[in-house]
């Protein structure tokens, strides 16, 4: 493990040196180097590496790799679950929407809050009950197990992809404007700082990293928005009232139509969001940790507390970013005539909105500061990310269907292998992606997992009638429905691809292939009158008492 970490560091400071040379050759074209960040930042890399030292030590099976031994407190996990929520996306995409178009950038915010309470009241329990380290085991509590393992595993893996584009996006980003970096550079040092971080440390080391930049990220956060407060004399009146005045847009940054022109749109992103929630595979995980269902609920009453402070938070800092950055153009890319677009030309585009302000309130301290916790939120949830990935290989895949009674030791070794190629992909899929918006991308991982991983695991739990036949054709109908259509729409055909139009109007699907999901379970269980599909409604009762009880579910393990 020390070389590898003295491997990737001694690539850091090589690229960074060579970076400063090029920058110098070409008269400063390159951001400046900022010593503070620098310096924060490796506090925090050194710190966190630390942190999965001890945890490597603490990982001695399978369950502990997962699952941390099921041995997180509810106020712990909740805090971890705010931790891996409060993604790149959330900090510097939904402010960067804000500080964009005003208004419309709540949509992301509210839209992904009020998916909580379906956590709570439908899933938390239940999953925490019925399943062990993945939600393909709640899903194939009762159904066949080769096929509804290979579909979630699918699932699970195609919204890890988009998921992992935004937080790569994010961080090659920051790590740029912090060090001048080439953008390549940056998302490589992300990738592999990420693949260490899971392949030592696992769960318990993605927990604790979790739980530390959530505290940081909400303290630093609380601060920025404080001092934008203050300046207004705690007037929040007096805030909106200079941001119409400063932004381009005027009047129209308070109402809607911004960025999501009609209602088709709006409501489908809105779906997304909503549910997609509740089938995010590296949330889902979470519920795994903890001791019992208790516990489980536990943790989605706190992390809705923290997790709705935070978006408060980013909507504040959004409006300061408008009325402290765009009249000063020392944040700005300059034309010839020394004139800039208020919204295009932000240095490191708009996505920067919130770690420009932290200079502009606090100083280089306090960019320092916030550039570190920015790039630790990206870090931990990128290791969620791809230990949910890695876990839908070797778990849900490998152990229960290609090499049934495989070893723990051997599992969570394939586990390990699975981080590493998941590391590399992300790592080439973050380069493709360079110039999407991190939160309009993780939009799209939430409409994929809102229309293939939401839709089974509600049908599979709560109506008798699902067959296995049923959720396969449901799922995959829902699955390639939302990545269809994702390919199809503007945001890929045309902005990325470069074709003149797009076949598909709308860059969320999430309104049909939802339905189109809940439509196939639905219908094809309905004509399913096979032997399993007999057995399939036999074990309803016996799950529907374990999921409601928590009889027979495992507990956490003893260290």
């Amino acid at each position: 493990m020390t070389r590898i970490l003295f491997a990737v560091a001694l690539f850091a400071l090589d690229a960074l040196a060579s970076t400063q040379a090029a920058g110098t050759i070409e008269g400063g074209g390159r951001q400046a180097l900022n010593l503070p960040a620098v310096i924060m930042f490796f506090v925090f890399v050194a710190f966190t590496l630390v942190v999965t030292g001890w945890a490597a030590r603490r990982t001695r099976s399978a369950a502990d790799f997962y699952a941390a031994g099921g041995g997180i407190t509810g106020l712990q996990n909740g805090m971890a679950i705010a931790g891996d929520y409060m993604s790149a996306a959330s900090f510097l995409g939904i402010s960067g929407l804000v500080f964009a178009s005003g208004f419309d950038g709540l949509i992301y915010s509210v839209g992904w809050l009020v998916g909580w309470p379906i956590i709570l009241f439908l899933i938390a329990e239940r999953l925490r009950n019925l399943g062990k380290y993945t939600f393909a085991d709640v899903t194939s509590f009762r159904l066949q197990q080769t096929p509804i393992r290979m579909l979630s595993a699918l699932g699970t893996l195609s919204v890890v992809a988009f998921y992992l584009i935004a937080q790569m996006v994010g961080a090659g980003k920051l790590i740029e404007l912090l060090f001048g970096l080439p953008y390549l550079y940056a998302v490589i040092i992300v990738g592999a700082l990420m693949i260490v971080y899971v392949a030592f440390g696992g769960m318990v080391a993605t927990t604790w990293v979790q739980i530390i930049k959530a505290g940081l990220l909400l303290g630093g956060a609380t601060f920025m928005a404080l001092m934008v407060m203050v300046t207004f004399g705690f007037s929040p009146e007096a805030l909106f009232k200079a941001a119409v005045d400063i932004h381009p847009k005027k009047l129209s940054i308070m109402a809607p139509g911004n960025l999501v022109s009609d209602p088709v749109s709006a409501v489908s992103l809105g779906l997304a969001l909503m549910f997609g929630t509740a089938g995010l595979p590296h949330i889902l995980m979470r519920f795994f940790t903890v001791a019992d269902a208790r516990a489980a609920r536990k943790s989605v009453f706190y992390a809705t507390g923290f997790i709705g402070y935070f978006y408060i938070l980013t909507f504040i800092i959004g409006f300061g970013a408008i009325t402290f950055l765009m009249n000063d153009p020392s944040y700005y890319k300059l034309n010839a005539s020394g004139s800039y677009n208020k919204i295009t030309d932000l240095i490191g585009g708009s996505n920067m909105a919130a770690v420009h302000l932290a200079n502009a309130v606090g100083g280089p301290l306090f960019l320092g500061f916030i550039s570190a916790v920015a790039f630790a939120t990206i870090l931990a949830v990128v290791a969620g990310l791809t230990l949910a990935g890695a876990s839908a290989v070797s778990h849900d895949l490998f152990a229960s269907v290609f090499a049934k009674g495989l070893s723990e030791e051997r599992e969570v070794g394939i586990s390990k292998l699975s981080a590493i190629v998941i590391g590399i992909v992300a790592i080439i899929l973050g380069y493709v992606f360079e110039n999407q918006n991190v939160a309009f991308m993780v939009g799209l991982a939430f409409a994929v997992a809102a229309s293939c991983n939401f839709p089974v695991l509600v049908m599979s739990v709560f109506w008798k009638g699902t067959s296995t036949r049923g959720v396969v054709i449901g799922g995959l109908l829902g699955l390639v429905s939302a990545v269809g259509m994702v390919v199809l729409s503007p945001a890929v055909w045309v902005k990325t691809i470069g074709f003149a139009k797009a076949p598909f109007p709308y860059d969320n699907p999430a309104l049909f292939s939802i339905a189109i999901a809940f439509g196939g379970i639905w219908l094809f269980s309905k004509l399913d009158a096979s032997k399993r599909a007999a057995t399939d409604r036999s074990g309803f009762e016996a799950q529907y008492i374990r999921s409601e009880t928590g009889i027979g579910a495992a507990g956490a393990l003893a260290h």
